[in-house]
């Protein structure tokens, strides 16, 4: 697996795992109220999108093969950052 998809899985990993931990023993509640943890969430979304954007750019017939749903993910990516 070349360096630079390594980095992107491991971007994405990563990003998952941080959004796990802001939200772990808050409810939607919490969330709704405290927009610094909803702007940290949103950015950590934003990552994964655009890790996967790269992504699709290099292996995208095994991208889709093990990621499925990636252009949707893209997309969410996309209505966070522009609003589209």
């Amino acid at each position: 697996m070349p360096h630079k998809t390594r980095k992107l899985l491991l971007d994405i990993s990563l990003c998952c795992q941080e959004i796990l931990d802001f939200i772990g023993g808050k409810s939607f509640k919490d969330f709704q109220e405290d927009r610094m943890l909803q702007r940290a969430i949103e950015r950590e979304f934003e990552i994964i999108g655009e890790a996967l954007h790269r992504l699709s750019r290099i292996e995208e017939a095994t991208l889709a093969e093990k990621i499925p749903e990636y252009r949707k993910i893209i997309d969410f990516r996309n209505i966070i950052a522009h609003g589209l």
